[in-house]
């Protein structure tokens, strides 16, 4: 490990708006003892709506989103720590109160989230993991895991640069008959982009910079909803398979 890595983690340490749970510890602690109580415990706020940023890399759109909206709770989460790092560090250095980190697996939302506990769910430029659809962060096995901890009437939303993703989530909501609330092939030629928040990561001005438009698509999973995998077959897209560096047509 580089001593550069070594020296974020050490730092994120003391970083109080990081939260960092050892699987060992949820194990004997009987979870986490924030579960249910992020709104009161961590931003002293009281139904104050909470987002969480999955796969959050670098907390661009966590730390976007809070300064943007003071009013509400966001939680970046990465199993990376040192990726991380740079959002928490700007949180602590610009002393937003609404922002924080937390380092787990998503698989372990559960542990750290109670049941209503999340408003919203962002899952922007995840890999599409053409070849897993159990690795897919909007396929039914992760939406399983989203609905047991969003409240009645919670909205997912996805930003990707992934034709194949895009096209993937929009067969799954109408497989499943889920109530579809925004979706486009191209946001920033479209009427939605007001309606997203104007913040673009790091990778989308990658993306964007190479003719590769964003995609967006916003949704619900009512309760009782029985999920299931819809049976299409989709282009890969092709750009991916040349690597991130070089894209094919371009």
């Amino acid at each position: 490990m580089g001593k550069n890595k070594l020296k974020k983690f050490a730092d994120m340490e003391t970083l109080e708006c990081v939260y960092q749970y050892p699987f060992a510890t949820l194990r004997d602690s009987g979870g986490c003892p924030l579960r249910g109580r992020w709104d009161t415990e961590v931003f002293g706020a009281h139904k104050r709506p909470l987002t969480l940023e999955l796969g959050c890399g670098k907390g661009e759109y966590a730390v976007g989103m809070g300064r943007l909206y003071p009013s509400r709770s966001f939680i970046g989460i990465d199993i990376k720590g040192a990726r991380m790092w740079t959002g928490a560090r700007q949180v602590n250095d610009e002393g937003l109160d609404n922002v924080a980190f937390l380092r787990t697996s998503i698989h372990l939302l559960p542990e750290f989230f109670a049941p209503a506990e999340v408003s919203e769910i962002w899952i922007t430029f995840p890999d599409p993991q053409m070849r897993k659809v159990n690795k897919r962060l909007t396929g039914t096995h992760f939406l399983n895991i989203y609905r047991r901890v969003l409240a009645p009437g919670g909205v997912i939303r996805l930003k990707t640069d992934s034709p194949f993703l895009y096209a993937y989530t929009m067969a799954m909501i109408a497989h499943n008959s889920l109530p579809l609330l925004a979706a486009t092939d191209d946001l920033y030629h479209s009427p939605l982009s007001s309606e997203v928040p104007p913040i673009t990561t790091y990778y989308e001005q990658q993306w964007l910079s190479r003719g590769i438009p964003s995609k967006y698509i916003a949704w619900q999973i009512p309760e009782g909803t029985v999920l299931s995998e819809p049976d299409v077959d989709i282009e890969p897209d092709t750009y991916r398979s040349f690597g991130r560096g070089t894209l094919q047509g371009f």
